[in-house]
């Protein structure tokens, strides 16, 4: 069985759905969630699910991204994760970070990688007149949004979609991809999904 760290920034519906597939005979199990912001609200969701829960203000070191993590690696290395889930955490980690958790560590991100990594992502599919946008799952590296794909989701871009309209599309298809990209990289299974 599989340990599953998830960090967090917001309210944390990828961390829910990552969660809540993590049952029966599922690979993995939970076993913290922690986020750069005390009051965000999926602590308290996942507090709410049973699952251990830390947090590490990065308030509380002004321009110290070292001290940051240095705070942040106490209760992950306390809770012993195979697996690192990035599931909205909006801090960029130092290439030093990524390389403790090389080749374990996923992350998220609304866009068809390596179309628009970064920010912004919906408004600038929808402004180059892309056709389809979507999400990924990759393996973080040390270089931002780049790793290697282990699943997308795509949906179309209909005509007089705002980024707010795209977004509630790709969140939903977030939702579907995240938890069985998790389910098949525990599992050991290699391959990119395409939802």
């Amino acid at each position: 069985m599989k340990r599953v760290a998830i960090l967090i920034s917001g309210g944390g519906s990828n961390m829910l759905r990552l969660v809540e597939s993590m049952t029966g005979d599922h690979p993995a199990r939970p076993v913290l969630v922690a986020s750069n912001d005390p009051q965000a609200a999926g602590l308290a969701r996942a507090a709410g699910l049973g699952v251990p829960t830390a947090a590490v203000s990065h308030r509380d070191f002004p321009r110290d991204r070292a001290g940051f993590e240095a705070a942040l690696l106490e209760p992950l290395l306390a809770a012993r994760p195979d697996i690192i889930c990035l599931a909205g955490f909006m801090r960029i980690l130092t290439a030093g970070f990524v390389r403790r958790f090389e080749g374990r560590m996923l992350n998220i991100h609304p866009s068809l990688l390596p179309k628009y990594p970064g920010l912004d992502t919906h408004a600038r599919a929808i402004a180059a007149g892309d056709a389809q946008a979507g999400a990924t799952v990759h393996l973080v590296t040390p270089e931002l949004d780049s790793g290697p794909i282990l699943g997308q989701a795509r949906v179309p871009i209909l005509p007089g979609d705002t980024p707010e309209t795209l977004a509630a599309r790709v969140l939903a298809q977030e939702h579907r991809l995240y938890p069985e990209v998790l389910r098949r990289f525990a599992a050991g299974e290699n391959g990119v999904l395409e939802l």
